[in-house]
């Protein structure tokens, strides 16, 4: 299948979501124009290391894959599980590591057990709490098994941060209805400062802990994490805060944001707050960023799903593209760009291979 990666939004996550799509599937792909709408196109260190991961999961045979290239192809075999390391090398994204390899993983001949090295808090990637704290648990909805551990935290520009996941396979996805996001019952959060003083969480969540209290009427727990300087491991500087809110329905939403020099404490705490009192005012049921990660668990799945979002992303309609073009699964999407909106997926129920 000729697939061309300057569809959509035209970066890393189109190559993440055919290969991994590919993956599952079985089916080869040959992609060309990889990350082209991107200042720096081509395969940067963090999407090699993450195809080859892949390519070691699924017996692949890749042609192509060198740094910078703008084409590969990959004909991915047998799922098989197993031990692997992944170090990135860089301060990459440990979780956009994950997000390759998470589906053709649930389907595999046997556990998948993981360790990974890089950046655990990215701009333009989904914090490790919010993938422990949002995602995960959702997919676990759909029958999804899966945890992720943060053995330590790592921030732009050292890296150095290790999460640990583990996977276990399983038959086949169920659907999943989020459409009624319910009442919130419960706020939580954590802030994390590492290489930094201590007062830098504690503002962090005061801040948005105190802006969530202007919004909503419900209880708010956001956790401080830091380090004494002479017990903490992390090879730099870095801090910032994910917040989630669990409803009455079962839905999670969740909103981060990160530190960075000369960015006051405070202003790192309202931005993540004030983005998900935002979502929370729409009433959807799936935050933006969940929205285009479960495009293509809603794509394998058994039955039909549907979603309400509280905004429609490039990420998730070109997600939603990709889908179609690999499953040729029924889509429907209800609003616009950058708005609210409704997604239906009617499932194409696949199965795990057992052999």
């Amino acid at each position: 299948m000729e697939v061309n990666g300057a569809t959509g939004e035209g970066g890393g996550a189109v190559l993440r979501t055919i290969l991994a799509l590919s993956a599952v599937s079985q089916k080869p792909v040959h992609i060309y124009n990889i990350r082209a709408k991107r200042a720096k196109p081509g395969l940067q260190p963090q999407h090699l290391h993450g195809v080859e991961a892949l390519g070691k999961l699924t017996n692949a045979r890749i042609d192509g894959l060198k740094l910078h290239s703008g084409e590969l192809t990959f004909e991915p075999g047998i799922i098989e599980g197993g031990k692997y390391l992944v170090d990135i090398g860089t301060a990459g994204s440990t979780t956009l590591i994950l997000q390759i390899l998470m589906p053709a993983a649930a389907f595999a001949r046997k556990s998948l057990e993981l360790e990974i090295i890089g950046g655990t808090d990215n701009p333009l990637a989904p914090s490790v709490n919010f993938l422990q704290n949002v995602t995960l648990p959702t997919l676990r909805r759909m029958g999804f098994r899966g945890e992720v551990e943060c053995v330590r935290r790592g921030h732009y520009p050292r890296g150095g941060g290790i999460i640990r996941a583990r996977i276990e396979p399983i038959d086949k996805l169920q659907a999943i209805k989020l459409t009624e996001r319910g009442e919130v019952v419960k706020i939580s959060g954590i802030a994390h400062a590492v290489r930094l003083p201590a007062t830098v969480a504690t503002r962090m969540a005061h801040s948005a802990a105190k802006e969530l209290l202007k919004s909503v009427s419900t209880k708010v727990d956001i956790r401080s994490e830091s380090y004494p300087p002479n017990q903490d491991p992390h090879l730099g500087p870095g801090a910032g805060i994910t917040i989630w809110a669990g409803t009455a329905s079962g839905a999670i939403l969740g909103a981060s944001s990160l530190g960075r020099p000369g960015k006051p404490a405070e202003e790192v705490g309202r931005e993540a707050a004030d983005s998900l009192i935002e979502q929370l005012k729409t009433g959807a049921a799936v935050d933006l960023h969940l929205t285009d990660q479960l495009i293509p668990y809603l794509a394998l799945a058994d039955g039909t799903s549907e979603i309400t979002s509280t905004s429609l992303t490039s990420h998730a309609l070109t997600n939603v593209a990709l889908a179609r073009m690999i499953f040729d699964v029924k889509i429907e999407v209800h609003g616009e760009l950058g708005q609210p909106g409704r997604i239906s997926v009617d499932g194409i129920g696949f199965k795990r291979a057992v052999t």
